[in-house]
């Protein structure tokens, strides 16, 4: 049974960072494709960064150099790392495994 559990995700003011992970059980992520999506109310899901199984990386243009994707493949965890985040930023990011499995979701609020 996979399971993806997600963390790190809080209330921080324009311009701050926050780091999420995935810890994920059931999968390994270093021979999976790994992906951040996000959802904002009213909005549809979308991909907000992806690292292949081999370690290549790709992100949503509104990313704009400000998000970095990686793993752990020792802790079996998967980060997203945000920098200068914006208030449009602000949803909840889904972690997920082999396009096919998705964890609970983090609420990232932006705000002042």
């Amino acid at each position: 049974q996979v399971q993806l559990v997600e963390s790190g995700g809080g209330l921080v003011q324009p311009g701050g960072s926050l780091t999420l992970s995935c810890a994920a059980s059931g999968i390994i992520v270093s021979i999976s494709n790994m992906g951040w999506y996000r959802q904002a109310p009213g909005k549809e899901r979308e991909l907000v960064a992806t690292i292949s199984r081999h370690g290549s990386t790709d992100y949503g243009d509104f990313v704009k150099d400000r998000f970095s994707i990686s793993r752990d493949n020792a802790k079996n965890t998967v980060y997203l790392k945000m920098n200068s985040l914006k208030p449009e930023d602000t949803a909840v990011y889904y972690c997920n495994a082999a396009r096919t499995f998705w964890g609970q979701g983090t609420q990232v609020t932006v705000s002042s």
